[in-house]
Formats: structure tokens, sequence, C-alpha cells
């Protein structure tokens, strides 16, 4: 099961593994306060530059998040938290614009974590010249 929080919530008792998935570390926060520190999950630093800088769209953010993180490590949180509970910490206040909210809706869905196709692979064209044709 994959749970989500911010790093500055109170840790409980439910957390399980409590996971950063932050590229630097959150001032103000003991180590005591985490389990493990998972950067290979985390949003590149340019990427939230884009984002907090030059008010990048947040469908544009996504694909770009899923385009650097690799399917490997994604598939490791998968299979982790098919044994036991992981609670993704970050310190974004908005819970529906953040990656952790990306990352447990990947592990939920039991979706391939860069979407239908292999990170760096193209879509494949549609036959039919109209949206939604099957080919």
């Amino acid at each position: 099961m994959v749970k989500i929080k911010r790093i500055y919530d109170p840790p409980e008792n439910s957390d399980g593994t409590r996971m950063l998935v932050m590229r630097l570390w959150p001032r103000g926060i003991r180590r005591e306060r985490v389990d493990e520190w998972n950067r290979d999950l985390a949003p590149s630093r340019d990427l939230l530059f884009d984002v907090k800088h030059r008010g990048l769209p947040w469908a544009d953010y996504v694909r770009r998040y899923w385009q650097e993180i690799r399917p490997e490590a994604v598939d490791a949180l998968r299979r982790r938290a098919r044994r036991e509970t992981i609670t993704l910490l970050c310190s974004c206040e908005d819970e529906t614009h953040c990656h952790r909210g990306l990352l447990k809706d990947a592990v939920s869905r039991r979706r391939a974590s860069t979407g239908s196709r292999a990170r760096g692979a193209r879509p494949r064209a549609r036959r039919g010249g109209r949206p939604g044709a099957r080919s």
C-alpha cells in the first residue's frame, strides 16, 4: 500500500516506511523523521525550476516527469508496496499537483510507470485518420 503525506506532517505508526522522494533534503527536517531517501523517484531540479519559476503547466509537468523517471524505480516501488505500507513524503503543499500523487496513482493502478509506452518511445500512428480509430 502507498500513502502520501507532506514531510512536515507528524509521523504516525500507520505510515509504515517513510520514504522521502525529493532531490534536496527539506529544511528543518531531522533525519530520524525519514526511513529512506529515494531521489530516483524525484523530479529533476530543472523540472522543479520550470514549474516554480516559469509557470510550466501541470500537463507538461506530468509528461516531463514520466520521461525523467526510470520505469525500474517505479516497478521497485510497486513490488515493495505489495508487501508493506510505504508513505511517500514531499514538501509540496498541494497533493493534487505533486509527483507523490502521480506515484501513488501509478502504483495503485498497476500501470506502466510511463504510461503505455517505454521511455523515449514515440506513440504509434493510428490508422483510419481519426482519433480513436482502431487499427
